[in-house]
């Protein structure tokens, strides 16, 4: 499978619901950022400054071992728009890659597992992302692929600070580990942004759908680790993680608090938005969001049944404009995307009747 069929298939391993957790976590991610001595960083590198590190990318992954065979290298600019905007919404790439793309490029393994961002904001930022609650394992996956690259590369490292980046938020470790939460419930119960507030201070960040810069959409937020300097990876993970158990009995306490306190408001609640998706013939982007969330908490509170989780966080991606768009192979109006979607979702939720 090469890139160009990842962009077809809105399925990522990500989106399966049987991770550790799964009923609160959507997803883990790690990423690591690596930068090669003697090359200016992306923000004031050449054309042939960006294509050196394309070739020494392409050399080391080709010189690795097996597990690096699968991976593919492809410039962005050989993809259309669209089939870029989906690689984001699969969360594969993060928005800045979209940006002067020219001088950029992915490197994704078959699996989706993997994924190497070339001169965003570092040369490379190195992804692993996993379903459920996995920070440990990602980590683990993500720390043997850095292994293995810099048995080539001479990444840019300091005895002093680690491991040196563009931003200095990012200098030592140059990790990011990060989480996907559901939180319908404490959002019901208004606690979120307390929630927000008080890990802040634990140096620990909150951010939306897709990372810095944007808004949680369908009660989805991303949680990660501000601190890359200072703590050892598995001190920064560990962290982490107890933070987002923390969260998790928080939000599972949240959801059972909302079912007994307000049982018929809720159930007739998520039926509604239920019977919403299976019949509705227009459906925005952000109604849509609003509506799988809803159904998603009906499934793990066993309201509903005969759902499948890992078809509703599939939905996230097939109810883009983007994707809408691959799939009609032109560009469409705003009604006509509002067409497709709610055909879109009828037909994968009629699928697990």
């Amino acid at each position: 499978m090469g890139i160009k069929d990842i962009v077809n298939n809105a399925h990522s391993s990500w989106m399966n619901s049987d991770g550790p957790e799964g009923d609160v976590i959507t997803s883990s991610r790690i990423r690591i950022a690596r930068n090669l001595s003697g090359i200016p960083f992306p923000n004031s590198m050449s054309t042939t400054d960006a294509e050196a590190v394309f070739h020494a990318v392409q050399q080391a992954v080709s010189k690795s071992n097996q597990q690096l065979n699968k991976l593919e290298l492809l410039n962005m600019g050989e993809l259309t728009p669209v089939e870029r905007r989906v690689l984001m919404d699969k969360h594969l790439i993060s928005p800045d890659l979209l940006k002067d793309y020219q001088k950029k490029a992915v490197v994704l393994s078959e699996n989706e597992v993997f994924s190497i961002m070339l001169n965003e904001e570092d040369h490379l930022r190195i992804q692993c992302l996993l379903p459920g609650l996995q920070l440990e394992k990602a980590w683990e996956l993500a720390n043997n692929l850095d292994d293995d690259l810099e048995q080539v590369l001479d990444y840019a490292y300091s005895a002093q600070l680690g491991y040196l980046t563009a931003c200095p938020t990012n200098v030592g470790t140059g990790l990011r580990a990060s989480v996907m939460l559901h939180l319908p419930g404490l959002t019901m119960l208004r606690q979120i942004n307390p929630i927000i507030n008080a890990i802040a201070k634990l140096g620990i960040t909150v951010r939306g759908l897709y990372g810095e810069g944007t808004q949680a959409m369908g009660n989805l937020y991303q949680v990660s680790n501000q601190v890359t300097l200072g703590l050892s990876e598995e001190e920064i993970i560990d962290k982490l993680s107890s933070i987002i158990r923390q969260i998790i009995d928080q939000e599972r306490a949240a959801r059972q608090a909302v079912h007994h306190d307000n049982k018929y408001q809720l159930e007739d609640r998520i039926f509604r938005a239920y019977g919403t998706l299976k019949y509705a013939r227009l459906l925005t982007t952000d109604e849509t969001m609003k509506l799988i969330s809803e159904v998603k908490l009906g499934v793990n509170l066993r309201i509903i049944e005969g759902v499948d989780a890992s078809v509703l966080n599939q939905l996230l991606v097939m109810i883009q404009p983007a994707y809408l768009q691959k799939q009609a192979n032109r560009e469409l109006s705003a009604q006509e995307r509002d067409v497709l979607r709610a055909k879109t979702v009828r037909d994968e939720l009629n699928i697990n009747k």
